[in-house]
């Protein structure tokens, strides 16, 4: 893969006269076929005083329609050897099954008969609204650092910003909404012209596009809805201290970092896989072992699909060592590599991990028809799944350190979470 070759996955397209989009990727030799559709909306799309709509209908979604009773089609697809289930993001919600060959039309019905008939009831919506708000207590409210993810954006976004709430959404907004609010969020974005249907597996093209415009392609066409423009923040770096029930003090330094389909985003990722990926990394060697003004460290990107990400290190500072000394020094480290950029075997281990990853996502059905969707809709191509690796290995050390000066060096926001006793 190193010598710069790209992939030659098979991909073929169609577009329904209903507007759906088809993209199948035949594997004879794949024990299952991946049926993966994405809709393109998520916490983004939602109104600022009506949020959590996004992540809600993840829930929803299977909570039956016309011919589906509630739990069916989960029940169904598993009684049938397969596995089903959905996510939600900032910029997209995703469904996906796997299932044996026999079992595809079976799941291009379900999915066909909740697009075209979800079942949204005042009893369907009052129970998922008060399974979301048990998933938020869960994960946000009665974790340790749980609004931190909360914190860290608000240090990019105003709160009023489609990017400026996370897709857990409120869930006073949920309490507020009517049926009738849920139900025109449904109408809105769960069209076919909204959807990406991603088949992978044990299929050819020409039978697979049948199957999809013999279940799906009945749906009624609607027109494909529009998502809002909106211009960068332009939030100038802040600072932030704020003090909770937590074991350890932690210190977050972030970037506003371009759009997710910006060249520079695969530079920027191996620059983060450099500074602060395992024990063997920049960061981890320098602020860790050498200079002990940390415990661990860590690196992240938020990307988002029609404004600005968010790129971020984190580190734990070592014991009797302040946060603020921990960032002065992951800060002085990035310098020090922006003037230098990587090694050569920086580098290479860099891009070895990447591939690492990269390569085992797409060697399942579930895992290719997934990376294909994302291609996708980020770069409007499925074809560029077959491209990515290639761009990979042909980014030098030059792309590396200008991604980091031009993206890493200015000013970071600093977010400073410390124990509760630390305050008093």
């Amino acid at each position: 893969m190193t010598d710069g070759r790209q992939l030659d996955y098979e991909l073929v397209e169609t577009t329904l006269d209903n507007g759906l989009r088809v993209c199948v990727q035949p594997d004879a030799h794949a024990p299952a076929v991946a049926v993966n559709i994405w809709y393109e909306v998520g916490s983004f799309d939602e109104e600022p005083h009506r949020t959590g709509f996004a992540h809600l209908f993840e829930h929803l979604m299977f909570q039956g329609s016309a011919n589906v009773a509630s739990g069916e089609h989960m029940s169904l697809v598993e009684a049938n050897g397969g596995s089903v289930n959905a996510t939600t993001s900032t910029d997209r919600t995703n469904y996906f099954e796997t299932v044996p060959r026999g079992a595809l039309e079976l799941a291009l019905w379900l999915e066909a008969d909740r697009m075209s008939s979800l079942a949204i009831t005042d009893a369907n919506f009052a129970a998922q609204r008060e399974v979301v708000k048990e998933e938020k207590r869960q994960r946000y409210d009665n974790q340790p650092y749980g609004d931190l993810l909360e914190l860290l954006v608000a240090q990019h976004f105003h709160a009023e910003h489609p990017y400026g709430h996370l897709p857990i959404g409120s869930m006073a907004h949920l309490d507020d909404a009517t049926l009738d609010d849920v139900q025109q969020f449904f109408d809105d974005w769960y069209r076919p012209s909204n959807a990406r249907l991603v088949l992978c597996g044990p299929v050819e093209p020409d039978e697979a596009f049948a199957l999809a415009q013999k279940y799906l392609g009945a749906v009624p066409a609607r027109d494909r809805p529009h998502h809002i423009a909106v211009d960068p923040p332009h939030l100038p770096a802040r600072q932030t201290i704020t003090y909770g029930a937590v074991p350890h003090p932690l210190v977050y330094l972030s970037w506003p970092t371009p759009p997710a389909a910006h060249d520079d985003h695969l530079a920027l990722d191996v620059a983060l896989s450099i500074l602060a990926d395992g024990n063997t990394s920049r960061l981890h060697k320098s602020v860790v072992r050498s200079r002990r003004l940390a415990a661990e460290v860590h690196a992240a990107s938020l990307p988002h699909l029609r404004s600005t990400s968010i790129t971020t290190l984190m580190a734990r500072p070592s014991e009797g060592v302040s946060t603020h000394i921990t960032a002065d020094a992951l800060v002085e480290e990035l310098a020090r590599f922006a003037d230098d950029g990587p090694t050569p075997e920086e580098l290479a281990r860099a891009v070895a991990q990447y591939e690492r990853d990269w390569l085992l996502q797409l060697s399942t059905v579930e895992g290719r028809a997934d990376l294909i969707n994302d291609a996708w809709l980020t770069y409007c191509t499925p074809t560029y799944v077959n491209r990515h690796a290639a761009e990979l290995a042909a980014l030098d050390i030059d792309a590396i350190r200008d991604a980091v000066r031009t993206h890493l060096l200015a000013e970071p926001s600093q977010l400073h979470y410390l124990p509760t006793e630390v305050q008093s």
